[in-house]
């Protein structure tokens, strides 16, 4: 028998990270209550028909394709520090990228003063 769908996409995003399946996620697991094993990271996986969040990243990519640069989505809560940033996993190494020069930049300006 096939596997289920969500087992298939814990195994792709695993992959993504450089991870593995964790097969017994959950309470039930030894070793770790993720998704996925991977030394440093903690992912949960997800698989819906629907998320409310994609259908703004969908809406957001058409504007962004438009100007021909990549849809970056922030999520905020009132009252709550930081914001969560909502990339697809097609553009996620070309915003790493945009992120390593910002940071390389600020360091060369913290380093003139």
């Amino acid at each position: 028998m096939p596997d289920k769908a969500w087992k298939n996409r814990e195994r792709l995003v695993a992959r993504f990270f450089g991870g593995v399946r964790n097969a017994l996620s959950g309470i039930n697991s030894k070793v770790t209550h993720s998704d996925v094993v991977h030394d440093s990271l903690f992912i949960e996986c997800k698989l819906r028909a629907k998320h409310t969040a994609i259908k703004l990243w969908d809406d957001t990519k058409v504007l962004a394709d438009k100007e021909k640069k990549t849809p970056v989505i922030a999520l905020c809560e009132k009252n709550r520090p930081g914001f969560w940033i909502m990339v697809h996993s097609d553009d996620f190494v070309e915003v790493s990228k945009e992120l390593k020069n910002k940071i390389n930049s600020d360091e060369i300006e913290n380093n003139e003063d």
